[in-house]
């Protein structure tokens, strides 16, 4: 059992702080990592608990051959949530992250060959929108005006604020009513634009963290104008480049991240958390316990059923959850230049395939892709000559009983078929590494119930109160972060479930 020793440290103003009171993460992602700061900052002492091998979670990195993979996130929004660690910590942002902003954005590539340059300049932007359907430029603005106002109310006003009590749902109703919150991304769009092809361009987005666009909140739509108002981002050397930053934050606070580590229980007295059981069998005692875990998971598998009223079996079993993910990271023997650092390829079908993916939960011959180029930015993230590349396409999760062993080889077949045909001329001569990830791979490695890429669906009654809270509903001293709990997935989502904790976390004075 490790003890919580008293230490005297200095605080970001300088200030010391006495330091008595133990707090452990579970899990190190980037919503891990960011509590963990956090915590550092207000005084806690901290160890960040870590199952794999480096730190990371879903933005683990995959080094093959020369080749640098990060795993998961690759789009950075709103740099001023990581300035805000780097500040707490005493430290400089841009002394240890080059961040560049793209432009444009990416680029989206529809199946009738037509391809259109995403950006944050509006005049560029209306051009755009002009060029593919002249007839929906008004429809663009008037659409792009709403998402300026979702923005405000969804993220700005809201993503920072805890929902611990209904009435907390109850205060911002009218404003949810008056965006028309109940109606989906597609719809809202589709009321704006008439084009097929500008509808897939405004609605896409919730796939990115696992959402489907015909049934998520519109205020997913905001995402267009998080894009334009704070850019679109790329860490030099790869966001594994953040995560190792982040973990020098916290080192630099005299706190410790621990790999290898995989938490099998959190330990209770009564309906307090007081500390986790590791596989191993040994226990760490904690004032309190940040899960980064699953959310789902973390009811499900670290707390027995018989403390847990609100997140019973039953409720988690019967919840909807997000895709799954099918990622293909490769790297090629020669560069290709013509292509940018994102684009979106969609294919043939948009409705009926999302209702392949989050509906009949079938694996459909034909895809849409996210294709990563890192190397457009970065050509340290592979050997010289060379070019990193990843392809993701969602996939039903794990309840489509898709045997991942058997299909996951055709259906790489399949992908690299497709992007020889549309942009990577030469390809099956050219990969010189190559991995794959499946949904198998989010449930056994990264624990992710039902292997959904992003945890619980961001569907609205699964949204802000109706989602895990951030403190936990069910065990005093027990808090989460991360995808799974609000405001919810993406990275901007992680980073502000961490700030929620500065309010939920008690000082570390009331602990001692």
């Amino acid at each position: 059992m490790l003890d919580v020793t008293q230490a005297v440290y200095s605080a970001s103003d300088g200030s010391p702080v006495q330091r008595s009171a133990h707090a452990v993460v579970i899990g190190s992602g980037l919503g891990g990592l960011a509590a963990a700061v956090r915590l550092g900052a207000r005084g806690y002492r901290v160890t960040v608990l870590e199952k794999l091998d480096a730190p990371g979670g879903r933005a683990f990195v995959h080094r093959i051959d020369g080749f640098t993979f990060d795993a998961g996130p690759t789009i950075i929004t709103v740099p001023s949530l990581l300035e805000d660690l780097w500040q707490l910590a005493g430290r400089r942002f841009a002394d240890d992250i080059d961040l560049r902003e793209m432009n444009p954005f990416y680029r989206l590539r529809f199946d009738d060959g037509t391809w259109m340059d995403c950006s944050a300049d509006p005049v560029a932007m209306r051009a755009e929108v002009a060029r593919i359907s002249p007839d929906d430029v008004a429809g663009y603005e008037r659409f792009m005006e709403l998402s300026r106002r979702l923005c405000r109310i969804g993220f700005e006003e809201l993503g920072h604020v805890p929902f611990l009590s209904f009435m907390d749902m109850v205060r911002v109703a009218p404003d949810l009513l008056k965006v028309q919150a109940w109606r989906s991304v597609y719809a809202i769009v589709s009321s704006h634009v008439r084009d097929p092809r500008l509808r897939m361009a405004l609605s896409f987005h919730p796939l990115l963290i696992g959402g489907n666009p015909l049934k998520v909140s519109s205020i997913y739509g905001m995402i267009s104008s998080v894009e334009r108002n704070w850019g679109v981002h790329f860490a030099m050397g790869g966001t594994g480049a953040l995560v190792t930053g982040l973990v020098s934050l916290i080192e630099g606070q005299g706190n410790v991240v621990r790999c290898n580590a995989e938490v099998a229980e959190i330990t209770l007295v009564g309906r307090r958390a007081t500390g986790v059981k590791l596989a191993s069998g040994e226990h760490i005692r904690a004032d309190v316990v940040v899960s980064n875990a699953d959310s789902a998971y973390t009811y499900r598998r670290l707390l027995p059923a018989s403390v847990r009223r609100r997140w019973t079996d039953r409720k988690i079993d019967r919840s909807s959850y997000s895709s799954g993910l099918f990622v293909w990271y490769f790297g090629t023997r020669r560069q290709y230049p013509e292509v940018g650092h994102h684009t979106i390829l969609f294919g043939p079908r948009y409705q009926e395939l999302l209702k392949d993916i989050f509906q009949r939960k079938v694996l459909a011959k034909d895809f849409s892709l996210y294709l990563h180029r890192p190397t457009a930015t970065d050509p340290s993230l592979a050997p010289a000559g060379c070019d990193t590349f990843y392809a993701l396409s969602p996939v039903p999760h794990m309840d489509a009983g898709i045997d991942w062993a058997v299909q996951a080889e055709p259906y790489r077949q399949a992908i690299a078929e497709f992007l020889q045909r549309t942009l990577l001329p030469d390809l099956d001569q050219q990969v010189a590494a190559s991995r794959v990830t499946t949904p198998r791979d989010f449930q056994d490695r990264l624990l992710s119930i039902k292997g959904a890429g992003f945890g619980l669906e961001p569907v609205l009654l699964q949204s802000a109160w109706f989602r895990p809270h951030n403190r936990s509903e069910d065990i005093e001293r027990l808090y989460l972060v991360g995808a799974g709990t609000h405001p919810g997935a993406g990275v901007p989502g992680v980073l502000s479930s961490a700030r929620v904790l500065d309010t939920v976390v008690p000082d570390v004075s009331a602990l001692v």
